[in-house]
């Protein structure tokens, strides 16, 4: 089979980003699939160009099967939120264009967010009369709504419309939460699929050098806590440099923020204005390269806004630390919560609450045992009930389903 995947924040392993769709399209191509991403030529993450061509689409093959196309998109990502509606529009059109060139597809798989792009998905699998797969990895608009991000009304009902045209459309929804099935149900999902996030046990191994991030960054000793991720409003990151404030007095604990985001900037002007010298910032890094990060912290941190909606997220960065065998700091509730539970494999904070989140971390860092005996248990937990490989051979089976059914 051909599977054509339009996927505006596609990323590899040696980029930076959720590389849940890579790892699912390596899976496909060595079971004998070919795979086709159109993906955008700007990052995500940072907004900036990770090519140095200007051209309308840029044809890359990382592998045989695995072809990637970098369609154009409006270069302005996280200049404001009309540039950044504009860049969507534009990737939602080139893509589409880029997609109807690409020949002999079986089936087209859309996913969202951004929620466009998936527009351009559902008209070329119309067009190619195939069938359309439409994954929901965040339930927009219903979540910046929440957050006060989206509060026009003249824009969110054309968004909530444009959403319900899509689950009524797809001949499969695919969540990655199960807490996304009441909500794309509601809404006229006609057949709802959970292929849930999960973590890879191979890929986070013995041979990750935690002691050289160490010892580059001058942390030889120290008790990390570490945040791997999105830099974004939803994340709630304050929390931490809150928390960074409290317990400055202990010498031994240090904050690590990796990755990049529209909130990043503002967090490194708070840490400032407070003068901590227990918070680094370091850029985003690949997937390859984040196994060494994440080996060297005794405590990882999963943070969101303290909104009702929000539990219903699967976080994939967490099934990444439990496999990693780092326990979890988790500062959201819900279903995530509960797998982190079931696991043994962390401690709860309540959302929004940066006093807690102190107290929790003074004493966390008093048992290292303990916490070695969570790693281990998340790491068997997540091996045996989230399995990347295993979620994998169920993608693969409902795919080929639908090539079936059509």
């Amino acid at each position: 089979m051909h599977i054509l995947i339009i996927h505006q924040a596609f990323a590899t392993l040696t980029e930076g980003g959720g590389t849940r769709h890579y790892e699912f399209s390596r899976y496909l191509v060595q079971n004998g699939h070919n795979v086709t991403i159109i993906t955008s030529p700007i990052s995500y993450l940072t907004g900036v160009s990770t090519v140095h061509q200007k051209k309308f689409k840029i044809i890359e093959q990382p592998e045989p099967g695995m072809t990637i196309i970098k369609s154009y998109a409006y270069p302005a990502l996280h200049k404001s939120f009309v540039h950044r509606v504009i860049n969507f529009i534009s990737f939602m059109l080139s893509s589409f264009l880029a997609g109807l060139s690409v020949k002999d597809v079986d089936l087209v798989w859309g996913t969202s967010p951004p929620i466009f792009q998936s527009g351009a998905a559902w008209l070329i699998a119309k067009f190619k009369r195939i069938p359309f797969l439409f994954e929901v990895r965040d339930l927009w608009p219903a979540f910046a709504i929440e957050m006060g991000v989206l509060t026009n009304p003249l824009l969110i009902k054309p968004a909530q419309w444009f959403e319900k045209l899509m689950y009524r459309q797809a001949d499969r929804v695919m969540v990655n939460s199960p807490g996304y099935i009441e909500h794309v149900s509601q809404r006229g999902a006609k057949r709802v699929e959970l292929i849930p996030n999960g973590g890879e046990p191979a890929m986070f191994s013995e041979k990750a050098d935690g002691l050289a991030f160490r010892k580059s960054h001058q942390l030889e000793g120290k008790f990390l806590i570490l945040y791997a991720g999105a830099h974004g409003l939803a994340n709630d990151l304050d929390i931490l440099i809150q928390a960074a404030d409290q317990v400055r007095d202990h010498k031994h604990i240090h904050f690590v923020f990796i990755g990049d985001g529209k909130e990043k900037e503002n967090l490194i002007n708070h840490a400032e204005q407070l003068k901590l010298d227990n918070v680094t910032f370091l850029s985003t890094c690949s997937k390859e390269e984040i196994v060494d990060v994440i080996s060297a912290a005794n405590v990882c941190a999963a943070i969101l806004q303290p909104i009702p909606l929000f539990k219903t997220t699967f976080p994939n960065k967490v099934f990444d630390y439990l496999v990693a065998e780092k326990p979890v700091l988790l500062a959201i509730d819900g279903v995530i919560r509960q797998v982190v539970e079931d696991a043994n494999a962390g401690f709860f904070v309540e959302p929004g609450d940066p006093n807690v989140m102190a107290k929790t971390i003074l004493e966390i860092s008093q048992s290292p045992d303990k916490l070695i005996l969570m790693g281990k248990s998340g790491r068997n937990y997540v091996a045996k009930h989230y399995n990347r490989k295993d979620i994998a051979d169920k993608l693969a089976i409902l795919i080929e389903d639908m090539v079936k059914e059509k």
